[in-house]
């Protein structure tokens, strides 16, 4: 097993030894993120030839570039060449992830490399393989990533559900205290200082202040179960394993502890999205989960070595979710105003934004009216 590797460890004479012959990596790829490839493939005995790696861009990434990186596998042959042909051959794959630009406005990468090596150690996630300025190799984990639809299918939904009730019972070092009022507080002031008054006030930024105040007013009398949440629960970052159903949660940038009434009603939110389509800015909240569905999804969630819930801690915990649906609203509408500023990852930010921020209101008006 390969163990953390630190790039910038490595000697000066290695790295300028390696660095020409890994260039090709592609041109996204930083030349320090190579140099590690490079350094890691050197070290696994079945890896033919650690300088021939091929670069594969991933798809639906909206915080980071994530990359497949991997080499053909076999032992070469006293000319050189695989024993094996060529078409018949192993793969080795890592994932490289590229930090975006601007995330320290979002969280502390710090803390978030933290939690992923806590949650790898839990066995949650894969594993770190080695770090460089600007980005990480992981352990490519061999399990295909959800779709949008598969969200809609009721026997994947029951399994994120257990999965998720699962990922909010870790016992996660740090303080357990809510985020989520913090977070958004904070992100209103990053998103005012980024903005024009213009865009402030298309966005009508200069009330969300006492809309949060209102909000948490609202919830502060339901009972909160309080939990480890991933808090950007789309279909993106659940994987499945095929031959075991087994599921993996990826992607930690965002967890935090949180009432796990909001990272539900995040989750139900996602159903929305599809990150993969021609226009993955575009949001389809008739998509959005009927009561039956969030019911059996609850009653899955709640469901303890097979038991029913008792259908009023169902009910409870439905009317919290139907709050929380608002500071998701809220927390990824902000996300877009000040990712449009800092992150030129090809996403229409400020569409997605403006459709967060309509559903707010929409939602906020309906809840009023019933």
């Amino acid at each position: 097993m390969v163990g953390l590797v630190a790039i910038e460890n490595q000697s000066q004479v290695a790295r300028a030894v390696v660095a020409e012959a890994v260039l090709a990596a592609g041109p996204r790829i930083p030349k320090e993120a190579r140099l590690l490839l490079h350094e890691l493939a050197a070290a696994w005995a079945d890896v033919a030839d650690c300088r021939a790696l091929q670069v594969v861009p991933l798809k639906g990434a909206m915080t980071n570039e994530v990359y497949q990186v991997r080499w053909l596998t076999g032992v070469p042959s006293a000319g050189g060449e695989a024993e094996e042909p060529r078409g018949e051959r192993e793969v080795r794959k890592v994932l490289v992830r590229i930090y975006g630009d601007g995330v320290d406005l979002f969280f502390d990468r710090e803390d978030e490399v933290r939690t992923f090596e806590c949650m790898s150690r839990h066995g949650q996630g894969p594993r770190l393989l080695g770090r460089f300025p600007n980005g990480r190799v992981e352990e490519f984990i061999h399990a295909r990533t959800l779709s949008a639809t598969d969200l809609r299918d009721p026997d994947i939904s029951a399994l994120v559900a257990s999965k998720l009730r699962e990922f909010h019972n870790l016992d996660m070092p740090g303080p357990k205290s809510v985020l989520i009022w913090d977070r958004l507080r904070n992100w209103l002031k990053t998103a005012m200082n980024l903005c024009s008054s213009d865009e402030a006030k298309e966005f009508g930024l200069d009330s969300l202040e006492n809309e949060i105040t209102a909000l948490q007013n609202d919830v502060s009398g339901d009972y909160h179960w309080i939990g480890f949440c991933h808090n950007d629960l789309q279909y993106g970052n659940i994987m499945i394993d095929e031959e075991t159903n087994m599921l993996t949660i990826i992607d930690y940038e965002y967890a935090s502890f949180n009432p796990v009434a909001y990272d539900i009603a995040n989750h139900f939110c996602e159903m929305a999205a599809d990150y993969h389509s021609a226009n993955p800015h575009i949001l389809d909240y008739s998509k959005y989960p009927d009561i039956d569905e969030q019911k059996r999804f609850l009653k899955t969630y709640l469901s303890i070595s097979g038991e029913e819930p008792d259908a009023e801690e169902v009910e409870n915990l439905l009317q919290s979710i139907e709050k929380y649906t608002l500071a998701s609203h809220l927390v990824w509408g902000l996300w877009g105003i000040i990712s449009d500023h800092v992150n030129d990852i090809d996403f229409d930010y400020k569409e997605y934004a403006r459709q967060r921020f309509e559903q707010y209101w929409q939602k906020k008006s309906a809840n009023l009216q019933s």
